[in-house]
């Protein structure tokens, strides 16, 4: 056996691009590993993950020095086939007919020729086959550079291949004008472009952290965990000592590490004139067009935090005061223009009230066959106002005001600069035009999808679903909808938010759905609602309920059992999802997310499990008989002829309510029919379905069928799995 190790050094791999590059090269090698039936060490999860902003890696331990010999198997015609057949087969084969073997099989008794096949040799193998990996490499872009046809995210320098420590013979052809353009394979990394740009000798490399020690000797951090850790932890004391937090999201500070090779810290401070500035201004600024890591200073509790003037600077060179000092006076310069910018936006801006940069929206197409973004503005209007009367303390008129500004701001300087501040700057605008809070909160939120069970303020709620229902309504209506994977207009997602906010427990908003969809199409000039829109948004409900509360496996299990019963509990929790939102003319999301999360409560009890036992057997007698008469069983009964058993399981089952609208009168459902087992087990045990008399024998075929009848009105329990 003997180490493989491959190195791929370019130009700089864009920072949201390393990681995913690094798994696919290690998922790749794998695959192509397998397929030549080569054993090697698979990496731990803890393992180093190998990229940085110019080196791709990965090391690949204990890998097999040749494929194992191989008997190959052929089957030929049988041993009575004609001569010319016979004489075909061991044409084909190279082999005498005394080289051929005869055996018996179920369809007669057949030649075979078998022969041997060496094992080649791995690093004949290995050349071709990471040309084929590099060829095929899945960046989610790529470029060719000069007259090249290769393909890569940024221009590739260098290919290092060492097998059993020693440089692999092999070259990329990279094709195009130049035939003879190629990249030979090497053992000669890059150190630090500015702090060691000398090659770094990769021959005999003992392990990964032979590795790893010898580009750090040449001020590279390549493992990608250890340099977003030294980042993450640097930047918490810098902001410590200041007497601050860090306020840029970890995900954020670590793309921030992977723009950096050598990460050294800097403190740069933001001047004072800047700090009157709404804080979502200047994080935006430091943050996303900077790559600044921004800090809070740290509060009493939460409602006092206040941004710091104080930013983090993550610098690619080795630590050296002089030079510190230059880097981070460019830097703070740099940011000071772009705060300028900032800061003439917010005073031009505020110049106009928010309602007079409206008219500029007519300017602006939505999308072809819905308008203009002004004609939207007037749709979320009225519609915000339809759905004010269902959200408990929605003032209507306040919703509609909000419903009409909510895109004015997508037509200022601010927003033009920063679009992902929209809607923020929308709100401060309109504090400063003198409208109310509600309708200013109302702006500010009603982008935003993620508000799955959750508060969101009565107006500002009223806005995000008259957009979000406008958007669907209109582009279902114009023929726009998700196909496949396909949602280019996140239609999936405006659903999920509708969803969230009509599911909420926090809200409990008992809204019909239809009435609004059929008022956002006649906005919209349609004559009526897509007829695939109300089963589109009830898929994302279910979708979205399966995806809740995932199962956990706990005890002394094995990996394959518990990843067996994990897909079972998955499954039946699926099935329950299915039984609970069986019905397809509802349209109350609230009432139908409360039946699912109550029905999966109760399926867990006793009286659930009991009754879903019942619910089996009451349904398998029913399903046999139908099946055998083709015809259908109704749930009528004639109370005359039941006997004193029939009649109190008659009585149990018209004791169940059939309509609930609240939370607690679904519960008050489901517990009446988990007291339906005991009068259902008296009946099979003290009477016969099929009884002589025809009569009596069909009456209680449709008491049965009048308990499958009620049971389906609440949930359709034969969906349930188990």
């Amino acid at each position: 056996m003997a180490d493989l190790f491959i190195e791929l050094v370019s130009e700089d791999i864009p920072a949201r691009m390393q990681v995913k590059a690094y798994a696919d090269l290690q998922r790749l090698v794998y695959a192509a590993l397998d397929d030549l039936e080569l054993g090697y060490a698979k990496a731990d999860a803890a393992d180093p993950c190998l990229v940085s902003s110019r080196h791709l890696a990965l090391y690949v331990a204990d890998v097999d020095d040749q494929q194992a010999d191989r008997i190959v198997e052929k089957r030929g015609p049988r041993v009575d086939a004609p001569e010319q057949a016979i004489n075909g087969f061991l044409a084909s084969t190279g082999l005498t007919r005394k080289q051929l073997v005869e055996e018996d099989t179920p369809k007669g008794r057949f030649l075979f020729a078998r022969t041997e096949t060496k094992g080649a040799q791995t690093a004949d193998l290995l050349a071709p086959m990471i040309i084929n990996i590099l060829n095929n490499f899945p960046w989610p872009k790529s470029q060719r550079w000069g007259t090249s046809r290769f393909r890569w995210v940024r221009p590739l320098h260098r290919i290092n291949v060492l097998f059993g420590g020693k440089a692999l013979d092999g070259a990329l052809a990279l094709g195009g004008d130049n035939d003879d353009a190629r990249i030979a394979f090497g053992d000669k990394s890059y150190g630090h472009m500015f702090e060691s740009p000398e090659d770094v000798d990769l021959a005999e490399l003992k392990d990964v952290q032979d590795y790893i020690a010898r580009l750090k000797d040449a001020h590279v951090l390549v493992d990608h965990n250890e340099r977003a850790s030294i980042v993450q932890d640097q930047a918490s004391k810098l902001a410590t000592d200041m007497g601050c937090i860090v306020k840029t999201d970890g995900k954020q500070v670590t793309e921030i590490a992977n723009l950096v090779e050598w990460p050294n810290l800097l403190v740069g401070k933001i001047e004072d004139r800047f700090m009157t500035l709404p804080a979502e201004v200047l994080q935006s600024s430091i943050q996303t067009h900077q790559k600044y890591i921004t800090l809070d200073i740290k509060p009493e509790n939460d409602s006092d935090k206040s941004m710091s003037p104080h930013f983090i600077i993550v610098a690619n060179r080795a630590t050296d005061n002089s030079r510190d000092d230059i880097i981070k006076a460019g830097n703070q310069r740099v940011l000071r223009a772009r705060l300028a910018d900032a800061e003439f936006f917010w005073e031009q801006d505020k110049a106009q009230t928010l309602e007079e940069y409206l008219p500029k929206l007519a300017d602006i197409t939505f999308y072809a066959g819905l308008g203009s973004v002004h004609d939207k503005a007037r749709r979320i209007e009225k519609l915000a106002g339809d759905i004010a009367p269902f959200i408990t303390d929605c003032d209507a008129v306040k919703a509609q005001r909000a419903g009409f500004l909510a895109k004015a701001d997508l037509v200022t300087g601010m927003v033009g600069e920063f679009p992902e501040l929209q809607g923020i700057m929308g709100s401060y605008y309109a504090v400063a035009s003198g409208e109310g809070k509600e309708v200013a909160e109302a702006v500010r939120l009603h982008y935003r999808y993620d508000f799955d069970d959750a508060y969101v303020p009565p107006v500002a709620c009223a806005v995000m679903l008259a957009d979000k229902i406008d958007t669907l309504v209109g582009f279902f209506g114009i023929g726009a909808k998700p196909t496949g994977s396909k949602d280019p207009y996140a239609l999936r997602r405006a659903a999920l938010c509708i969803i969230g906010i009509l599911g909420s427990d926090y809200m409990q908003i008992k809204m019909p759905l239809t009435v609004i969809l059929d008022k956002a199409a006649e906005y919209n000039g349609f004559k009526t609602v897509d007829d695939d829109l109300l089963p589109f948004i009830r898929e994302r409900l279910r979708v979205d309920r399966k995806s809740k509360n995932e199962p956990v496996v706990s005890g002394d299990l094995s990996n394959e059992e518990i990843f067996a019963e994990l897909n079972r509990n998955r499954a039946f929790r699926s099935s329950v999802v299915d039984a609970a939102l069986a019905d397809d003319d509802g349209d109350d999301i609230y009432l139908m997310t409360v039946r699912d999360r109550e029905l999966q409560k109760f399926i867990n009890t006793q009286d659930g499990k009991n009754l879903l036992a019942a619910s089996k057997r009451v349904n398998g007698i029913l399903e046999a008989e139908e099946k055998k008469t083709k015809v259908v069983i109704q749930p009528d009964v004639n109370t005359d002829l039941f006997k004193e058993t029939e009649q109190k399981l008659y009585e149990a089952i018209s004791n169940v309510p059939l309509n609930a609208s609240s939370p607690i009168e679904v519960q008050g459902q489901y517990e009446a029919f988990g007291k339906l087992r005991t009068p259902i087990d008296h009946f099979f045990t003290n009477v016969v379905v099929n009884d002589g008399d025809p009569a009596i024998r069909e009456n209680r075929l449709g008491l049965l069928a009048l308990i499958r009848s009620h049971m389906q009105k609440v949930a359709d329990f034969s969906k349930i799995e188990g």
